[in-house]
Formats: structure tokens, sequence, C-alpha cells
């Protein structure tokens, strides 16, 4: 994703073998650093999310987007996350990644609204993929008890988003950033008993 000529390969060999090209999601993520405080963030470690997660998306919409426009238009899906719309701690490289690619996606979008040619982004939250597969079941749980709908999301359902946005049900969709994150940047949930559950017991204040 940070090599130009490799990206440049890419988009070649898929208008080579499929005569053009309609719709691309950019899905690769890497580099960046585990959760540290910004002032000991390694200058390589900062860079290398960048590289990847926000340069990486340039060079494939820098070359998918002349193959679209060759062949009439198109769609492209970027993927950034809900840290590219609400920070996270400790993770400066990669919230810095997915602010900047949202910015970018909104800023090619603009470019080529009047071509036939739409770009969007998705925003998922935690979402079981292999990370969180290699975090093991109770980081699994705790990420889901953390969202409003009390889960994770299903890879297929950032799929099935991916495939929506890529389609003419989404013609009139451009420079949007979709989140899929089980109702996580709606806000905070109740704070009282949610529809559907017992009412809490043992509140301070009360009998036991």
């Amino acid at each position: 994703m940070s090599d130009p000529d490799a990206v440049e390969r890419l988009v070649r060999r898929a208008v080579g073998e499929f005569g053009r090209l309609d719709a691309a999601v950019n899905n690769a993520a890497g580099g960046g650093h585990p959760p540290t405080p910004l002032a000991d963030v390694a200058v390589a470690d900062y860079d290398s999310a960048l590289a990847v997660n926000l340069r990486g998306v340039f060079l494939c919409m820098k070359h998918q987007i002349p193959a679209m426009l060759d062949g009439g238009g198109g769609a492209i899906v970027n993927m950034a996350s809900t840290a590219g719309l609400q920070a996270v701690g400790g993770l400066a490289g990669y919230v810095s990644s997915k602010f900047g690619l949202i910015g970018l996606t909104r800023s090619a979008a603009l470019d080529y609204a009047e071509t036939g040619l739409r770009i969007n982004a998705l925003a998922p939250g935690p979402i079981h993929t292999e990370q969180l597969e290699r975090a093991g079941e109770q980081a699994r749980e705790a990420a889901g008890r953390a969202m409003p709908m009390r889960r994770i999301g299903r890879p297929a359902e950032v799929a099935d988003a991916a495939v929506w946005l890529c389609s003419d049900a989404a013609s009139f969709v451009t420079g949007a950033t979709l989140p899929i994150d089980g109702g996580k940047l709606a806000g905070n949930a109740p704070f009282g008993p949610r529809p559907g559950t017992a009412p809490a017991r043992h509140l301070e204040g009360e009998p036991a």
C-alpha cells in the first residue's frame, strides 16, 4: 500500500483482467504503534501509520480514479474507523490517519461529484476480525458490553455496507462516512434501565 509502483500494478492488473474498473474498497491497514502516550511514540511508528492508512489510500485512489473515469464512472469505498470521528487516547498514529482519511474521502468526492464517480467511507466500530479474534473471548465480550447494542459487529455487516455504497441503490450518496458501530457514536447509553430489561436493584439508598 505504501509502494506507488505496487499500487499502480494492482490497478493495471485489475483492468487487464476484467476490462474495466467499476468499484473499489480500500481496506488495507497497518503500521502504527500499540497504545502509547503521544510524547513516547517513535517518529517511525507514527509515520508508518500514515504511510499505509492514509498515503496508501491516496495512492489507490490516484490510480483507481482514472481507470473508473475511462469506464464512465464508478464507486470507491475507503475504510475509515470510528476512531476517525471520535479520538482514542494512546493511538496518535491510527487516529491521525483515520481522521485524515475521512477528510481525503470528502475532498476526492467533491473533485469528482459531477463525473459519475462516487467516493465514500465506512467507519466501523469493534468488528470480529482477526485482531479481535487474537485478543481473546474476554476482550471481545468487553468490547461488546461497551456498545449500546451490547455486541461487536460481524465482518459481513461491514461488507454489506460496502456493497450497498458501491451499488446503484446508493447513487445519490457521495462524500459520506457511514458508521457501522452498534450505536457507539450516537452518544452515551441511558443511565436508567434499558427497554425490555428488568429495573436495576440495590441502588444506593435503597434497601437490599
